[in-house]
């Protein structure tokens, strides 16, 4: 026994790579890979070119070729603008809902073909293009001979319509009657195999494939049969009819690299395996079963297929094979032995989705592995797998693509790009690792072939399950196949082949539609190494580099001629402005990115100076690279023009900030340094004058000179002045420290020489050409007149960086002496300007390594005229100036005692302070913060600090307590509420001493509100206030004097105070607190008898002011007994579940009598108003005492008051009926509750009942922990166990998961999953009150008081479905929170529900809506 690929004559002719070979993909790189796709590229593109210029020997009529107008040409076809989608995002699947089209069940159907159009005139549909990221990637092309001969066929031979489609070197494409035509690689074709008479008898061709060495074809029918044929030579090998079962289609066979071993998958949804055998020169086959579709039908195949290249691969001595089922998909080792390796269910997906398989080997961490994508719906998976040293396979799970379509077809183009096809027929070009979508592409017009029928296995009879003639319906695995990079598209008239463009082909494509700026951007990232899916860069990153730079100088060149070319030549400035903005700026911008200014400054810059307005946007879009110094090699040409632009158009801002980035060594100086001047473009000027002629000393003469003037007579300085000062200023602080101005630094070599001259020249005793008044030091004199402080911060900096060589010390005790000369000897200058020289000579006097000398009589003078007490001029200043004097280190140049008495008689009480400070005399500092206006709410922080803060002595603080005491009335005075912290904190074992010293009345109030008053924020210690109550109880005796409205809320806060003390305060003053008082005592009866005292006053007041003068007054009165009136009836109703029935009558009665008396004395026609005012206060009385008194006695003395009883009925009518509506309310809300109540347990009990009665439904036919078919029982005790919830068990199962419970006589079943995912152990007793989550599902009945597990489960479910509070609860909730007799004392502080409440309950919600009615 032989095997075939070693006895078969017309068998293996070795494997040859060919112009269709496939490209190492992943394995050799990026340069090899992209030469492979090069070479692909000239097959059959090649030879549509042919067949373009042999077009006129072509017989129109034979190939049936419509007429048209004008004939489009292949440069059209190729040049047609690819299509593209919107970017996509994979991270969110939701951005797109693409609606799928129901495909139609035939074979050949399309998405295309039902439209009605005539489609050879159409272009493709425009989608929203991604041209600025990506460009066009992929290249669509029509290969026209094979197209046509198709075409001409199934007229001629009856070949049929297209079914299937393989591609190898060569192209087998199989018909609907049974044909298969094979083309070579010039599409010329070479064979027709198989006859309309064998189509006949076996169906259509329903699946092709050709082995590796493309010697041999498996044909796959409709009808179930499968033939070989050798492609050498037409002839067939072998027609096998047994391999599967009967009455079903082939829908895939698949060779694998091994040639005498293929699979194929037919539409019952088994997969086998076929070995060809040679025996004693007869060709036979055998077929294994891998996989029986009564276990779940599989619907597409893949075997992993290895190139030639790396045939010594340790994972091919497998030969796996991933099959996908309708819920799973398989990867098995065929070899040595069959052996699964992993499975993998897809979880939750749409039916009528289909299934995908695709493999490609793909270089991770080092290593060249195969990896699987597979896929159903909109959701891509990546396995890799790999090989460990032991030789076990492992497989691990890459990064998931979420899309928001659903697919139809998935390739790999190489081991970095994917092409997706979906539902829609648009194709989907993706970069796999950074899942980023590089293109959309429209193919409806390609007519797309479907497999429907041999998924519904029509030529049968139609076997098929649902699900699989479903998936069906969208199958066009035969239809697409991928070879050498490129993918091949099966339409019903047509073969389209896709296949990614080269980098050039991409940016060439951009610049043909004249998009130069999306083709510059894509060439950059060429250029970067971000592009993606890039082919043909070969050579190391220089070299690659180099190569796109040429094409992008050559870009910008054609884009310069393009955009001079497009100019409108008539029209507004603006809009030749606009047109050059949008495109000089981009040229520029990669000229510079390019390090091409060679390019720039000549060639471009030659042709853009022919147009003036082009001329001028480049000049301006060169400005921001000059301000960050990108732009090297400025020639001195475009510098010139560059000037002289900004200067006519008038951008001197932009002039200056651009020459001082420039090298204006190849100017003209004096004319630069004129225009600046002219301009005042200072910064422009200093920098010229630096770097051009290396004279630091002309800029500050110029500026000296424009200021000078002014300042020397007297004059105010303008804005540009003043900016001049301060630019020189700066230019002098610069230009000591050895910075160049504005930017920069100076030479190394020049910094001391520039120093030295900038010192000079301060220190000149007069200016060239000087007049003969002028004062001597003219440059100090001028700087210090100007700013004082910033010049001798100048000097200050300029001196740090000294060195103490001679020459330093020198120049230092050089610039001393003439400051002390010019302002010590001049008037002119203010007390600020002198006390800022000596500020700043006292600073320098103490430094450790001070080398000035200074005279110490100088210091005295200055101190005598800052604190001279004749002059009140600049208080504030003269004493600023000294402060800082002495801060700086000048107070060792004073005598202390001399200075602190010259600081007192000057009232320089922060100088005393300083002075104070130093001698650690505490107390002092109090009188100078006493004394100080502007600082005296400053005293009690500074008290605080000294008496709380660490570092101070206890004798310094004794004495700081002692003094603060002696001032405690001003400071009580000073501030109420901050002596009342300070008092709490330090002071409140003397608080009795305090207000002994305070003797105005209104002033204590104050401090004892700000003391006593807990919202001020001071806080007086509990047992301070509990020994001593007789505190607060003078607090409350003034508080009636200055503030009796806020007596009784100060009450009910304060808790320590006497309580009949304070009553007698209260009966002292007469105010309504006594009521409160009382009431706190326990006396109720005083309290109410205080309260209804007031309310029959007002009352009285009210009838009297009523009947002689009704107004606005009686408004205010009608309020205030509202007022009181309430007040009343809380007090009676707090009081009244203290009471009994006879004390409760004593208080509500006399209150109804008391507001129904002044009723009779208005009933006069003027003051109706008031009378219906205390109308409704009255019926208010009446409802609020209803709960508490019988409606008989309240009646019965409504009667029997003297003022109705001798009345008329219709006197009391208002009263009465009143009460009638309360009733009338109160009987139907009981009412309405009872039956609500009735109405929930009725419904309750009746859905109870039919929830316990209603059969089980299972929501599978499997046991949920073996997972096998409920019929098939390990054994014939084994029994099936259904639970409510739908869960269905075998019981061996069950009982394997320790799920059967034993209660008392009877066992229990709980359900797995439900137990497991409520986390309830299983040990759990049925009927255990379960808190929160869901009751694990429970069988087996039982019996006795306590629900059996079938009731607690259903009203578990009832439970649920009737979410929220039950009405009762509501009910019973609000009687609690509004039943009198469970009311407590009252709290004004509380109020309100419980935190405990329902209402409370951030869920609550009420449902307003009625119970569904349930039939039974």
């Amino acid at each position: 026994m032989e095997s075939e690929s070693g006895n078969d004559d017309l068998g293996a002719k070795g494997w040859e790579p060919g112009r269709l070979a496939s490209p190492p993909s992943g394995l050799l790189g990026s340069l090899e890979d992209d030469l492979n796709r090069s070479q692909t590229r000239l097959s059959f593109l090649d030879e549509d070119k042919e067949l373009d210029t042999k077009q006129e020997l072509i017989d129109d009529k034979e190939f049936d070729i419509p007429q048209v107008d004008t004939p489009p040409t292949l440069e059209s076809i190729l040049n047609e603008t690819d299509d593209e989608d919107e970017p996509f995002i994979p991270e969110d699947p939701v951005l797109l809902n693409v609606e799928t089209i129901d495909t139609l069940s035939c074979d050949t159907s399309s998405l295309a073909s039902s439209d009605s159009g005539d489609r050879a005139l159409k272009r493709k549909k425009k989608l929203a293009d991604a041209f600025s990221r990506h460009g066009s990637v992929m290249h669509h092309t029509l290969l026209k001979g094979v197209s046509a001969q198709i075409v001409s066929a199934a007229d001629k031979v009856d070949a049929g319509l297209p079914t299937a489609i393989t591609v190898s070197n060569l192209i087998a494409v199989g018909t609907s009657h049974g044909l298969a035509l094979i083309f070579d690689t010039n599409q010329a074709l070479r064979l027709c195999l198989g006859s309309t008479a064998l189509g006949a008898q076996y169906g259509a061709v329903s699946a092709l494939s050709i082995n590796n060495d493309c010697s041999r074809l498996l044909c796959g029918f409709a009808k179930g049969q499968i033939t070989m044929w050798d492609l050498a030579g037409g002839k067939l090998l072998r027609s096998i009819t047994d391999a599967h079962p009967p009455g079903t289609a082939i829908l895939h066979i698949k060779f694998t690299d091994d040639p005498t071993l293929a699979i194929c998958n037919d539409s019952g949804g088994s997969v086998f395996e076929l070995t060809f055998k040679r025996v004693m020169g007869v060709r036979t086959c055998e077929s294994r079963c891998l996989f029986s579709g009564s276990k779940g039908e599989v619907c597409c195949i893949e075997p992993l297929h290895t190139k030639a290249e790396i045939r010594d691969h340790p994972i091919n001595q497998y030969s796996l094979l991933a099959m996908a089922s309708l819920t799973k998909i398989l990867v098995i080792g065929l070899k040595p032995s069959l052996k699964v390796l992993m499975t993998f269910p897809y979880g939750r997906t749409d039916p009528s989705s289909v299934p995908l398989l695709a493999w490609n080997f793909v270089a991770l961490q080092g290593a060249l592995n195969p990896m699987l994508a597979f896929c159903r719906g909109d959701m891509v998976h990546f396995l890799l797998v790999k090989r460990d040293e032991s030789g076990a396979i492992h497989i691990s799970k890459q990064r998931q693509l979420h899309l928001h379509y659903d697919l139809i077809n998935f390739t790999w183009i190489n081991a970095r790009t994917v092409v997706l096809l979906d539902s829609a027929e648009k194709l989907h070009v993706i970069d796999r690792l950074s899942q980023e979508e590089l293109e959309t592409i429209e193919i409806s017009d390609v007519q797309l072939v479907y497999n429907s029928s041999h998924f519904k296995s029509l030529a049968t009879g139609g076997n098929v399950s649902q699900a699989l003639a479903l998936v069906g319906e969208k199958a066009c695995y035969q239809s697409i196949s991928i070879y050498g990079g490129q993918i091949f598209y099966l339409g019903t008239k047509s073969v389209h082949a896709m296949m990614l463009r080269n980098w050039r082909e991409r940016v060439d494509h951009l610049l043909k539609q004249d998009c130069y700026t999306e083709a510059l951007a894509l060439a950059w990232s060429f250029h970067e190494g971000k592009a993606k899916a890039v082919v043909g860069l070969s050579g190391d990153l220089k070299k690659r580099k180099s190569v796109v730079a040429d094409k992008m100088v050559e870009i910008l060149l054609q884009y310069t001629d393009k955009a001079l070319r497009k100019c409108p030549e008539q029209g507004k400035i603006q809009v030749m402005e606009q047109h050059f903005q949008d495109t000089v700026p981009v040229m520029v911008d990669y000229c510079l990115l390019l390090q091409r200014t060679d390019i720039l400054f000549s060639q471009m810059y030659d042709k853009l100076s022919e147009n003036c307005v082009a001329k001028g946007v480049f000049l301006e879009c060169l400005e921001p690279y000059l301000l960050r110094d990108q732009l090297p090699g400025l020639t001195p040409h475009v510098m010139k023009d560059l000037l002289l632009h900004f200067q006519d158009r008038g951008l001197m801002d932009s002039m200056e900030a651009c020459i001082v980035h420039m090298d204006i060594t190849s100017l003209d100086i004096q004319q630069i340094v004129q225009m600046c001047w002219e301009h005042r473009l200072y910064d422009a000027m200093i920098y010229v004058y630096n770097s051009g002629t290396n004279d630091f000393i002309s800029p500050m003469e110029k500026l000296f000179t424009a200021i000078s003037t002014p300042i020397s007579s007297g004059k105010s300085l303008t804005d540009e002045q003043v900016v001049m000062g301060n630019k020189l200023l700066v230019y002098i602080s610069s230009s000591l420290a050895g910075r160049a101005y504005p930017l920069g630094d100076i030479p190394e070599d020049l910094v001391p020489l520039v120093k030295n001259q900038v010192f000079d020249f301060l220190i000149r005793l007069h200016s060239p050409e000087a007049p003969q008044d002028e004062e001597v030091y003219p440059y100090i004199r001028t700087l210090l007149h100007f700013d004082t402080r910033e010049f001798l911060n100048v000097l200050a900096l300029t001196f740090e960086d000294f060195t103490n060589d001679k020459q330093a010390v020198e120049h230092q005790q050089r610039i001393v002496d003439i400051l002390l000369k010019v302002m010590v000897e001049n008037s002119d200058f203010t007390p600020s300007q002198v006390g800022c020289l000596f500020t700043f000579l006292a600073r320098q006097l103490a430094k450790p390594d001070n080398t000035l000398f200074v005279n110490r009589v100088l210091f005295d003078q200055v101190l005598e005229f800052l604190c001279s007490p004749d002059d009140d001029s600049r208080h504030s200043e003269r004493q600023q100036v000294l402060l800082e004097l002495l801060q700086a280190g000048g107070v060792v140049q004073f005598e202390e005692n001399k200075l602190i008495h010259l600081a007192e008689r000057a009232q320089f009480y922060q100088i005393c302070e300083f002075m104070y400070e130093r001698k650690h005399q505490y107390d002092r500092i109090i009188d100078c913060y006493m004394h100080d206006p502007m600082r005296k709410q400053d005293v009690f922080n500074y008290i605080h600090n000294i008496l709380s803060l660490p570092g101070h002595s206890p004798e310094e603080k004794q004495t700081t307590w002692e003094k603060a005491m002696m001032h405690v009335k001003e400071l009580v005075t000073l501030s109420p509420s901050k002596a009342a912290d300070l008092v709490c904190t330090h002071f409140s074992d003397k608080l009795c001493d305090i207000i002994i010293k305070l003797q105005d009345s209104l002033l204590l109030f104050q401090f004892l509100r700000s003391l006593l008053d807990p919202r001020d924020g001071a806080q007086m210690t509990p047992e301070i206030l509990q020994s001593q109550p007789h505190i607060t109880e003078l607090f409350i005796d003034l508080m009636c004097q200055y503030d009796p409205s806020q007596v009784t809320p100060m009450l009910q806060i304060l808790e320590h105070y006497r309580l009949e003390e304070t009553i007698q305060i209260a009966q002292k003053h007469d105010h309504e607190s006594l009521a409160y008082l009382l009431e706190k005592k326990g006396d109720i009866e005083a309290a109410f008898q205080v309260m209804l005292t007031r309310l029959k006053c007002m009352l009285s007041a009210l009838t009297k002011d009523s009947v002689d003068s009704p107004g606005l007054k009686q408004e205010t009165t009608i309020t205030c007994v509202e007022k009181t009136l309430l007040e009343t009836i809380s007090l009676c109703e707090r009081t009244a579940h203290t009471l009994n029935q006879q004390q409760r009558e004593a208080l509500w009665f006399p209150l109804l009598e008391a507001m129904m008396s002044p009723q009779k004395l208005l009933s006069s026609y003027s003051c109706q108003l008031y009378s219906e005012s205390l109308k409704s206060m009255t019926m208010e009385v009446l409802n609020s005492m209803a709960p508490y008194i019988p409606l008989p006695s309240i009646l019965q003395r409504i009667l029997q008051d003297p003022v109705y009883g001798r009345g008329k009925l219709g006197e009391i009518q208002g009263l009465v009926l009143g009460m009638l509506d309360t009733f009338n309310y109160e009987r139907t809300l009981l009412e309405t509750t009872t039956n609500l109540l009735n109405q929930d347990l009725h419904w309750s009990l009746r859905n109870l009942k039919s929830s316990i009665a209603r059969a089980l439904v299972p929501k599978q036919d499997y046991c949920c922990v073996c997972l096998q078919q409920y019929k098939r029982r390990q054994e014939a005790s084994d029994e099936i166990i259904v639970f409510s919830c739908g869960h269905l068990y075998h019981s061996l199962c069950l009982l394997g998961k320790n799920c059967k419970v034993d209660a008392g006589e009877q066992s229990q079943w709980i359900c797995f999953r439900c137990s497991s995912s409520s986390k309830i152990q299983v040990g759990c007793q049925p009927g255990t009150a379960v808190s929160k989550g869901r009751m694990p599902s429970l069988v087996q009945s039982s019996c006795g008081s306590i629900l059996d597990p079938q009731q607690l489960q259903a009203f578990d479910q009832l439970c649920r479905l009737y979410k929220g509070t039950s009405r009762l609860a509501l009910l019973t909730e609000l009687c609690r929170s509004q039943s009198p007799e469970k009311s407590g004392s009252y709290h004004p502080s509380q109020g309100g529900l419980p935190s405990s409440s329902v209402f409370q309950n951030e869920n609550f919600q009420l449902h307003l809506a009625p119970p569904p009615i349930i039939d039974d």
